[in-house]
């Protein structure tokens, strides 16, 4: 028996030093991480910022760098989430791992909200699909980065993505909701949910995210420390023990299992351990059986060779020691007993009442207005509201043990009796802010209401007058004179009232007041203008006439170069600028041009002051060369405004009155707000133009245009079309003379003058009507002012 054991430590031994001694591996080996089914779910929502997102492109290729990518083993699939969701490549679209890094690396945000619910949903019932190459029993992981709360529900969708067999890992960055992310994550939450405070920090995620997708032996590429023998597992290690040994809770060292000590042997009497087993023995006037278990005594007991009261008890060979029976304790005499009453002992348990129920027995109870629970020691106060023991008509309120209070529901009162409940009434009891008319909703609840002619206002409570004139629902030709609720119409100067009440009748201005042309005075509705022969231009007054004298400028054209408007369209953009220049009169004391790209960021391409003819300028342009990244249009205002129109650059001083004329190319929505700089732009006296082409937003094209948008807001949908702007874009107008270095043209080089002249002239006419309205508007204030007093 003992050359035995002997042998089997031996072999152990040898078992132990040949798995200690493997050799491990180099340190280049590559991560063997399949097969899996990987999709990464990658939040663009507006508040990621293009640099933040960079970052999330690095991320993802860093992982995927550490993979073992193929089809039959690693697949990826990428899927981009705002307010929509978009597929950028499924499971089965690449094999290879440039081809996934091309794909990642062209991927435009989408810039808008954060639906996370709808695209867990996707995720589950498109992504991991046969159709998009998910395979059978492989394993379906889900990698989702966001940076904040999410607009709809994700717990309901992503337990239903878990119970199909989805691991899901939820990465936050900044802002970023704990309470979403483990709500989307799969259990334990410390493997699988991980929260950073910036962009550049979830590479720690990446590198935890890769040992846990690794199949690395680490048993031979670490120091793992397990006393006997190691196992290696996916991404950590298990130490184990030798026969008859056990691992103790440090998870590494091992002890000896002591049988006899736990009690796992069938010795009668003596138990001798060793590792993993024992043999049996007797005490002293005993022997072992054959059995080699039990053993034979001596029994003086059994022989009735002892005093005892009650119960004997064997104690080895010639020895014993008296009991008792249950319910009894032994006395000092070691032989008689005596009762045991456990309430007065205080050894019963009871929470409450103990119950003296004879020799080691007892009962508990409780005292009132509690009752016995099952365990039959504790006590449970008598809740009579719950019971429903109680005749309130609403609320019943817990106040003690077999004691309670009735209430009543919001918008109801309790009665004399102390039961029932009666409504309340508020508009009745004047108990209400409403300024004219209350209205009762029902107990406790008053909603606000106006008299005739009047409107409840957003804090619902107070009325104002309705205004039709103001809303436009009237039809008075010209004048909408308002009281409360109702109407009357009026003319403006030159005009007198039908006897419809309506309508207005012009009156022949030329002829009825001292008008002042001074070549020829045109009649208009309910006022006049002049106009000047052919070859003049009507001045400043709108009286005298002058001639037409080309204005020079100092242009700056902002151009577009993010990746959306794509290489041969961006080549079509600077012949667009080309012909813009073919329009102008450049020269260093006429015309100046200077040229600005923007994308993510901005850059000047040549100042005002570099070119002073038009070849020199166009050859400068298509020497350009395509950004191709973000849309930051309000960036690019703000380079204007602050740099390209500064006397640094070329821009010529104010005091010599050179127009300053600002236009935006763009073919898309800016990542960026607009609002700010458009209209200090236009404070500045920067006359705006803004062209747009494909998905270029209208509104903020007309938010940057100068007035009137009509003239300085262009649009086509397609880049082949962008030569027609060229040709309609008239950026030399006919302003009063320049002053300072300004070159004076031939008057008949103005293409312009009609035009001019007639706009001329429709604003006058704008004018007069508005200040005839103005007019006629104060004169029935005043009269509804004197009827009052």
């Amino acid at each position: 028996m003992g050359n035995l054991r002997a042998l089997s430590c031996f072999i152990l031994l040898i078992l132990v030093v040949f798995t200690t001694a493997r050799p491990k591996s180099g340190p280049d080996q590559k991560c063997k991480s399949g097969p899996v089914d990987l999709v990464f779910l990658i939040d663009s929502s507006r508040s990621v910022r293009p640099h933040e997102f960079e970052t999330m492109r690095k991320f993802m290729i860093d992982i995927l760098n550490t993979l073992d990518i193929g089809l039959d083993s690693t697949r990826v699939g990428v899927v981009q989430y705002s307010s929509q969701v978009r597929n950028e490549f499924s499971l089965k679209t690449h094999s290879k791992l440039e081809n996934m890094v091309k794909a990642i690396n062209e991927i435009v945000p989408l810039a808008q909200g954060t639906m996370t619910g709808l695209a867990i949903r996707y995720l589950m019932n498109e992504a991991f699909s046969p159709g998009q190459g998910d395979r059978p029993k492989v394993s379906n992981v889900a990698v989702i980065v966001t940076d904040g709360r999410p607009q709809d529900r994700v717990a309901e969708v992503a337990t239903e993505a878990r119970e199909k067999g989805i691991e899901i890992y939820a990465v936050g960055v900044a802002r970023a909701d704990m309470t979403s992310l483990r709500a989307m994550a799969s259990p334990p939450f410390e493997d699988h949910v991980f929260l950073v405070e910036r962009f550049d920090l979830i590479h720690q995620f990446g590198l935890q995210f890769q040992d846990k997708l690794c199949g690395i032996d680490l048993c031979s590429e670490s120091e793992h420390g397990c006393e006997h023998l190691c196992e290696s597992t996916p991404g950590s290690y298990i130490c184990h023990c030798l026969p008859g040994y056990r691992l103790n809770a440090d998870g590494k060292t091992c002890s000896a299992i002591d049988l006899c000590a736990e009690g796992k042997h069938d010795c009668q009497q003596i138990c001798i351990s060793s590792p993993g087993s024992f043999t049996c023995d007797c005490n002293r006037g005993h022997q072992l059986n054959d059995d080699e278990k039990t053993c034979s005594p001596i029994d003086l007991c059994a022989e009735g060779k002892h005093d005892c009261q009650q119960v004997c008890v064997y104690m080895g060979p010639g020895f014993f020691t008296c009991d008792c029976n249950e319910g009894y304790r032994l006395n000092e005499d070691e032989k008689s007993c005596a009762p045991i009453d456990l309430c007065a002992e205080g050894k019963d348990g009871c929470e409450q009442v103990c119950v003296y129920m004879g020799p080691g027995v007892f009962r508990c109870e409780c005292t009132d207005g509690y009752r016995l629970n099952v365990d039959e020691k504790t006590c449970s106060p008598i809740d009579l509201c719950t019971e429903g023991k109680h005749g309130c008509e609403q609320v019943c309120v817990y106040v003690g043990p077999g004691i309670f209070t009735c209430e009543c529901n919001e918008g109801y009162r309790l009665n004399v009796d102390e039961k029932t409940c009666s409504p309340i009434d508020l508009c009745a009891e004047g108990k209400h802010d409403c300024e004219q008319v209350c209205v009762n909703m029902g107990p406790g609840i008053f909603t606000c209401d106006c008299n005739k002619g009047y409107r409840l206002n957003e804090d619902e409570k107070s009325c104002s007058a309705i205004d039709l004139c103001a809303e436009g629902k009237h039809d008075c030709e010209q004048i909408c004179v308002s009281a409360p609720g109702v109407f009357t119409c009026d003319c403006n100067k030159g005009f007198k009232l039908n006897r419809d009440k309506r309508t207005c009748t012009n009156m022949d201005m030329c002829n009825t007041v001292k008008h002042g042309c001074e070549y020829q005075c045109v009649n208009t509705p309910g006022s006049y203008h002049c106009i000047c022969p052919e070859g003049q231009l009507l001045q400043e007054d709108g009286k005298t006439c002058g001639t037409c004298k080309s204005s020079n400028i100092d242009l700056v054209l902002l151009i577009d170069g993010s990746k959306s408007v794509r290489p041969q369209n961006f080549e079509l953009v600077k012949k667009f600028v080309n012909q813009v220049v073919d329009s102008l009169d450049v020269s260093a004391r006429g015309t100046r041009v200077g040229l600005v790209q923007y994308s993510s960021r901005v850059r000047t391409e040549f100042p005002l002051s570099m070119y002073h003819t038009a070849e020199d300028i166009k050859a400068a342009v298509l020497k350009v060369d395509y950004m191709e990244k973000g849309t930051m249009t309000g960036l690019a205002l703000k380079h204007m405004l602050e740099n390209s129109f500064s006397e640094a650059e070329g821009a010529r001083p104010a005091s010599h009155n050179i127009p300053r004329v600002g236009l935006v190319f763009t073919d898309g929505r800016s990542q960026d707000d607009i609002s700010e700089y458009a209209k200090k732009a236009k404070e500045a006296g920067i006359t705006m133009y803004a062209v747009g082409v494909g998905k270029a937003v209208e509104d903020e094209l007309r938010e940057i245009a100068s007035e009137p948008v009509e003239k300085h807001f262009y649009y086509t949908t397609d880049f082949s079309a962008i030569n027609t702007i060229a040709e309609n874009l008239k950026l030399n107008v006919c302003p009063a003379e320049s002053q300072g270095e300004v070159e004076v043209k031939d008057p008949c080089a103005c293409e312009n003058l009609v035009e001019f002249q007639q706009a001329t002239m429709n604003s006058l006419d704008q004018l007069t009507q508005k200040l005839a309205s103005m007019a006629a508007r104060l004169e029935q204030l005043e009269n509804q002012l004197l009827s009052r007093k």
